[in-house]
């Protein structure tokens, strides 16, 4: 064998394994289709050594090199749009991680309103003994209002600035008043009645406004701590009836789903777009392997020149 003709096959199998790891890249059954052709076309010239080997050279020039570089400008287009995909899933993932910061968990929360109540059962039993005595000792917690500082912006329901004035209305001869608190008469009463005992029902706001709902542990009555006024009152719960309380994802939690669902449907983009082929090419490669499946294709090589400038002309358009 000439070393012209010895260059040319061995030319002619590289072009091939480049050909056939775009195949394996893109899945696509018309790409297999042009290797396993040019597979065959290579045999026939390797085979038959009268054949003369500059047509296998004219026809990889023409049409294997110009669908190469065709394949491998979608392939490197397609990795871009890959990429710009998973570079939000990745910024989206670091919001995530932000997101779930305990400090504002859900867990979090369930945990700290706990707390609360019986901080605010606590206040409620040293005002009681403070209005008794007529002392002048603060008798509310500690940080009894980091609580809603904290919480009101994810967990607290938003409610209209006339309900909220409603729901924290009283009478001034209907409330015992000092200096740290304001609490309605009856109210004392029933706390009284049921040992203090209640628990954290739900937050209220309305623009900077803030209210605390609790329930009697025993009993199906409600009472109101409005933070900004130290005031404790009965609250009529079916005034907030509307409320949706099965929705009690914080604002953070229901924007961790909404990215997750997110990420979930850019990596089903991303999977499909990565080998992503578009029609107007695909309708073009499956004409170009009829001409080459044709068995006097060799007889026509000028079509393939043909179809090899219609592949290097999709280089320079806007399809890709």
């Amino acid at each position: 064998m000439d070393e012209n003709r010895l260059n040319i096959l061995n030319q002619s199998n590289r072009m091939l394994s480049k050909l056939q790891l775009l195949s394996v890249f893109f899945g696509d059954d018309v790409i297999y289709k042009i290797y396993l052709r040019s597979q065959v076309i290579h045999k026939l010239f390797e085979n038959n050594p009268e054949l003369d080997a500059n047509k296998l050279d004219l026809f990889h020039l023409q049409f294997t090199q110009s669908l190469i570089d065709l394949l491998r400008k979608i392939k490197k287009n397609n990795e871009t749009n890959v990429s710009l995909l998973f570079d939000e899933i990745q910024i989206n993932k670091e919001m995530i991680d932000k997101l779930n910061d305990p400090f504002y968990t859900q867990a979090n929360f369930n945990l700290e309103k706990q707390r609360q109540a019986l901080k605010i059962n606590l206040s409620l039993r040293k005002l009681f003994q403070v209005l008794s005595d007529n002392s002048a000792d603060n008798p509310l917690s500690k940080n009894i209002n980091a609580f809603s500082a904290r919480f009101a912006s994810d967990f607290f329901f938003t409610i209209a600035p006339e309900l909220l004035q409603d729901i924290t209305a009283y009478a001034d001869n209907d409330v015992y008043t000092d200096e740290y608190a304001t609490i309605q008469r009856k109210l004392m009463g029933v706390l009284c009645k049921y040992d203090f005992k209640t628990e954290f029902y739900c937050g209220l706001k309305s623009g900077n406004q803030i209210v605390e709902v609790y329930k009697f542990v025993d009993a199906d009555r409600y009472f109101l701590y409005a933070p900004a006024d130290n005031l404790f009152v009965f609250v009529d719960i079916a005034k907030i009836a509307n409320i949706d309380f099965s929705n009690n994802l914080s604002k953070k939690e229901r924007l961790i789903h909404e990215l997750r669902d997110k990420n979930d449907k850019l990596e089903g983009n991303a999977a499909a777009m990565k080998a992503f082929m578009p029609p107007e090419i695909k309708n073009l490669l499956a004409d170009n392997y009829k001409k080459i499946a044709d068995i006097n294709f060799m007889e026509n090589i000028s079509n393939i020149d043909v179809q090899a400038n219609i592949l290097k002309s999709m280089l320079n358009t806007d399809l890709i």
